[in-house]
């Protein structure tokens, strides 16, 4: 399968873009763009190849940036992202997601909004914020945020959605009513006897299979889950792994049964690479068994972070598998995780690693 792979990279200050060459050794390097605001998630539609950036913070407010040129000029619209007078304000957007012509964008405080001109202006989905557990969601170490955004290839009312920390939760209406979907997951930081709550759980990345839309896994504050009927009942799937705790997740383009993880040594335990020893995990077969790959990652001294959105997969055959750090290094493989390389260093904080494929 021939095609260019641009990766695009939200970070604490700006958006970059990286461009490969066919055979994704040689990559150039361009940005920061958007004004070097905090860029918390970056997508890109191959289709058109249009790229949207989400970010802001409580100093620059809520945007999603767009570009219809590769990133060689911007515009940025907030128009809509707000929230009505007497609720917190919108502080940044942290997710996007585009499906069936529609944009859909995750916020903080949790909430969901959609666009149906390409991000210009937005309209909220209120029934998310008015679900009867919403006084039960609590902030995570990162705030309360909507922070993936899981469309059905196929229904377009179909939707998944993760917030820390409240859990997973999906609409089969297009949003008109959410169904939290949180069965077997853990809450190890509750009371004993109310470590299964019905919401409540830390999620930390959400993906979908790929051609089998019911097969979702998940990584959690507290496990790695894996669920074969949409979320409605999860299983763990973190024996062999290093640690129960991590942050990204990414699922194979074509291989339903393989999925890629990046595990850190735990919460209170400095969050960075178990025993600073870089390590990609990947399963072949749902889970039921884990493989560290570390050729070519550091294997000491390794303090760094990954965060939840920081790893990506390209279409291409062999995959392509890359991920950023807190310390602003991107690390690629071209060959589904066998081998890395370092293909970027000096980067502020990577936020997010998304992939497009152009012809």
């Amino acid at each position: 399968m021939a095609g260019r792979v641009i990766l695009l990279l939200g970070t604490r200050k700006g958006a970059f873009i990286l461009k490969g060459d066919a055979g994704r050794q040689a990559w150039s390097l361009r940005g920061p763009f958007c004004e070097a605001w905090p860029i918390n998630h970056m997508i890109g539609d191959a289709a058109t190849g249009r790229i949207l950036a989400g970010g802001g913070n409580e100093w620059f407010g809520p945007a999603v940036w767009q570009s219809d040129d590769l990133g060689e000029t911007w515009t940025h619209s907030s128009q809509g992202l707000a929230n009505p007078e007497g609720e917190a304000p919108v502080k940044a957007v942290w997710s996007l997601a585009l499906a069936h012509g529609v944009l859909h964008a995750g916020v903080e405080p949790a909430g969901l909004f959609r666009s149906t001109d390409g991000g210009r202006s937005f309209t909220p989905l209120p029934a998310l914020k008015a679900h009867p557990s919403r006084p039960h969601w609590q902030p995570g170490g990162g705030g309360l945020i909507l922070h993936h955004i899981v469309p059905h290839p196929q229904d377009p009312a179909s939707l998944h959605i993760a917030i820390s920390a409240a859990g997973v939760f999906h609409t089969a209406d297009g949003g008109e009513s959410w169904e939290p979907r949180n069965r077997g997951t853990r809450a190890d930081y509750a009371p004993e006897d109310q470590r299964y709550p019905e919401v409540g759980q830390c999620v930390h990345s959400l993906v979908m299979a790929a051609g089998q839309p019911d097969l979702l896994y998940q990584q959690n504050h507290c496990g790695m889950y894996r669920s074969p009927d949409a979320g409605r009942n999860w299983t763990s799937i973190e024996a062999g792994l290093p640690s129960s705790f991590g942050f990204p997740a990414a699922a194979h383009p074509r291989d339903p049964d393989t999925v890629f993880l990046l595990p850190l040594n735990g919460d209170t335990a400095g969050r960075f690479m178990p025993d600073a020893s870089a390590a990609v995990w990947r399963s072949r077969d749902r889970g039921k068994t884990w493989q560290a790959l570390r050729s070519g990652l550091p294997q000491g001294n390794a303090f760094f972070g990954v965060l939840r959105q920081a790893m990506a997969v390209d279409r291409l055959d062999p995959a392509g598998v890359y991920f950023g750090t807190g310390s602003g290094e991107l690390y690629a493989s071209a060959d589904e995780g066998e081998t890395w390389r370092c293909i970027a260093r000096h980067l502020p904080t990577i936020t997010s690693v998304e992939t497009m494929v152009l012809p």
